[in-house]
């Protein structure tokens, strides 16, 4: 799922003063009486007179360049003093739920597809249509299909696009070089569920047992590996987003009976089947690391710990995988059964919670977070990719400056090669009934019993 961080990460607040951009925590003070001067009246409120917008995110790398937009927006806005706060995703999504319960949810939070249509059904978030109107705000400005995820079909618009992200694969460049394999291969790969395609082929070679032996020689050791050729992301639960959902799609598989808003799952399609045994086979040969393994390590670690030669991986991950301590290579998702190369597109938006008390204020916050100033200087920080074309563009701009090609990952949405995330209601239900299953394939049950049985639960929600 998209932006997990496995660990809780350190709580980071930043309140900036409604003048001058000093830190400043106090809560708004009392309305004082009116000055006499009229010239005092000009003055813009002290920064305890500021109306207080907490705004919360779970990604610790983002958080620098959305501090950046608080810092530009309240010097523009005086009146509105932003906190920003950000906490791993478990307990983010601990936090936001039973906000909403306690009365303590923050004005605005970055929301999830997966979790905004039970926000929106509960009326725990509120509609935007009517500030967007007021404002005339230019919805044209962002990437196309990103408004419309954002969008319950009574027409209520519930967010804002602030960036999107795709996936793709990223490769151990010693790994690669010492397989005597070409990167320029890379880019041309193919795959299918029955041999596993030239994908398959390339996995094997990267894959090294105990005794040095590769996957595609004679005497390789299946039970006792040093290194995985692809390192598994996990069981992927309902989404899979970055685990299988590319694989399944390029095979011609849909999540449901429409794209968005569909209440028939295809789970026990034979096409999503076989991409799962498929899975289960390279495991079962050596090439990707068994469920004991990929469950009690993230796959980025085991990737930066030289366990896994390649892993798949989503865009807002880059930043990490550049951390490790040798040379990567990202190389797009093969080319499938369909003839075409997939990956799920995906985007995050910021909600207001329905209990805010200044919802005028936090309209402003989230109106200016959707802006080309803010996408802009989150571009700068080339962590993910902005909803905004122009701010996307400059976060290619700067990774091609540090020698880092990410085309990669754009290429899906360059060549319309995506698909989008399964937006539904009962999504936490579906989650409950999928992750268990999934669960159970990856640890032995048999896959096409085991989904037929799952997805009549999941369609028996609607």
């Amino acid at each position: 799922m998209r932006g997990k961080i496995p660990a809780l990460l350190t709580v980071a607040a930043l309140t900036i003063a409604a003048c001058g951009g000093d830190n400043d925590s106090s809560e708004p003070a009392a309305d004082e009486p009116a000055a006499a001067d009229e010239a005092a009246s000009d003055e813009p409120a002290a920064s305890g007179d500021a109306v207080s917008i907490r705004y919360s995110l779970w990604d610790a790398n983002q958080l620098p360049g959305y501090e950046s937009c608080a810092t530009a927006f309240n010097d523009a806005n005086p009146g509105i003093s932003v906190e920003v706060e950000q906490l791993g995703w478990d307990d983010y999504w601990t936090g936001i739920t039973t906000g909403f319960v306690s009365g303590t949810a923050p004005d605005v939070f970055t929301n999830h597809l997966a979790r905004y249509p039970e926000f929106a059904e509960t009326e725990q978030i509120l509609a935007l249509n009517d500030y967007i109107d007021a404002d005339s705000v230019d919805t044209s400005i962002y990437f196309p299909g990103l408004v419309n995820l954002w969008a319950r079909p009574d027409g209520n618009q519930y967010g804002l696009p602030k960036d999107w992200d795709t996936i793709a694969l990223t490769v151990n460049n010693t790994m690669l070089a010492d397989a005597g394999i070409d990167s320029a291969t890379l880019t041309n790969l193919t795959w299918n569920p029955q041999d596993g395609g030239t994908f398959e082929e390339l996995i094997a070679a990267l894959s090294v047992d105990a005794n040095g032996v590769r996957g595609n020689e004679e005497g390789f050791d299946a039970s006792n590996v040093a290194v995985f050729g692809f390192g598994l992301v996990g069981t992927g639960g309902g989404n899979g987003q970055t685990e299988w959902s590319w694989l399944a799609a390029s095979n011609g598989w849909t999540f449901m009976d429409q794209p968005f808003w569909g209440t028939e799952f295809n789970y026990d399609d034979p096409a999503f089947v076989e991409t799962i045994d498929w899975i289960k086979s390279v495991i079962a040969k050596g090439y990707a690391p068994p469920f004991e393994v990929f469950s009690a390590t993230g796959h980025n670690d085991l990737f930066k710990a030289g366990q896994t030669a390649t892993t798949s991986l989503g865009s807002w991950e880059i930043g990490d995988i550049l951390a490790a301590e040798f040379e990567t290579t990202f190389f797009p998702t093969p080319v499938g059964p369909t003839g075409d190369r997939s990956s799920m597109f995906n985007g995050l938006a910021d909600s207001i919670s329905a209990s805010t008390e200044h919802p005028d204020e936090a309209w402003e916050w989230v109106k200016f977070l959707a802006s080309a100033d803010c996408q802009n200087l989150v571009a700068e920080t080339a962590v993910i990719f902005p909803a905004i074309p122009e701010a996307a563009e400059t976060v290619k701009n700067v990774r091609a400056g540090q020698g880092v090609d990410v085309s990669a990952f754009t290429v899906h949405v360059e060549n319309g090669t995506t698909f989008t995330f399964p937006i539904a209601d009962y999504a936490a239900d579906r989650d409950a009934i999928m992750g268990p299953a999934m669960q159970d394939i990856f640890t032995g049950a048999d896959t096409a019993s085991t989904l037929a049985d799952a997805n009549a639960e999941v369609n028996d929600l609607f």
